[in-house]
């Protein structure tokens, strides 16, 4: 067994040489031929292996740069310097200096994993691995370059984009727009005219802001079985309103109904109002219709309020 920190017997016999420098170039000639050294066939990267390496999969190793599989024992390569000088081919060690290899870590060598199955094409080179362009191996650390077209195409997607949808808001709350801020009504009534769409009052839908102030049920002296129906609605918003549906009824003494009518704003307003601007922001409207009700026995009535 050697000491420790005694030379090794095969480096002892590799210096016996008279010439020192030229025991060292022996020594590490054989240092270099005891080590293993595998190229990957893809990007001929040369990396250190050990056996227990080589062991694992029956050498099918994985290349950490290309991904190529290959048999890690099928490219084993020797670097220990040639003894003899190369032939005389214009080859001047002297002028071009001497040959280099890349060397990577064996930490760069992935196991190979269990083959899977890929279907081949005429294309394919079954004894040639395909080699890996030089650029396309670090391309995942460059940014892709985008395609001018598509830039210019979402340059001027994006803001018509937007256009439209303004366009759109501005059309479904065209009403609303038009009641919150007079000012703009003048310039919404002009787009309306040339795409074919109105500006009309708001509804009440909720009935927040339309009430009656005062409503009666008399009969009319003059024609038997006649009855006149009064009423005052009021509009307490700053803006105007669209006139709302009538829902006249006659109940009986258990308050049943007996008959309903629905009343149009057609049939229920003043001959002078202006239908088409609304109810006008804190006016009254006064309300009177007659009714004929010779055919009916009652003894109530019910008023409401309603937008079909």
């Amino acid at each position: 067994m050697r000491a420790a920190g005694a030379p090794d017997e095969s480096l002892l016999r590799c210096a016996e040489h008279p010439n020192p420098n030229d025991a060292a170039i022996r020594i590490a000639a054989c240092r270099m031929a005891d080590e293993r050294y595998t190229r990957c066939p893809g990007c001929t990267t040369i990396f250190r292996v050990t056996p227990q390496q080589l062991a694992l999969r029956g050498g099918q190793v994985r290349c950490g740069h290309c991904k190529t599989v290959f048999d890690g024992n099928a490219e084993l390569i020797s670097l220990a310097p040639r003894r003899e000088p190369p032939p005389d081919d214009g080859y001047d060690e002297a002028t071009m200096g001497p040959a280099t290899v890349t060397l990577r870590s064996s930490q760069a060598l992935l196991p190979n994993d269990p083959p899977e199955t890929f279907e081949r094409t005429p294309d394919d080179d079954d004894d040639t691995p395909a080699r890996v362009d030089y650029d396309e191996r670090f391309a995942w650390t460059r940014p892709k370059p985008r395609r001018r077209a598509v830039a210019v195409a979402y340059a001027l997607a994006i803001p018509l984009l937007i256009l439209l949808l303004a366009g759109q808001a501005l059309f479904h709350f065209r009403d609303a727009i038009a009641a919150q801020f007079p000012a703009a009504k003048p310039a919404l009534v002009r787009a309306c005219a040339t795409v074919g769409c109105t500006i009309q009052p708001l509804r009440d839908v909720a009935m927040k802001y339309l009430t009656f102030e005062a409503s009666g049920l008399e009969a009319d002296p003059a024609h038997m079985g006649l009855l006149v129906l009064s009423a005052n609605m009021r509009s307490h918003a700053a803006w105007p309103l669209e006139y709302p549906y009538l829902e006249f009824s006659l109940t009986d003494a258990a308050d049943k109904v007996v008959v309903r009518r629905a009343l149009s704003p057609a049939d229920y307003a003043d001959a002078t109002a202006d239908l088409a601007r609304g109810i006008p922001a804190n006016g009254d409207v006064a309300i009177k219709v007659f009714v004929d009700a010779s055919a009916t026995m009652q003894a109530g009535y019910r008023l409401y309020m309603f937008y079909p």
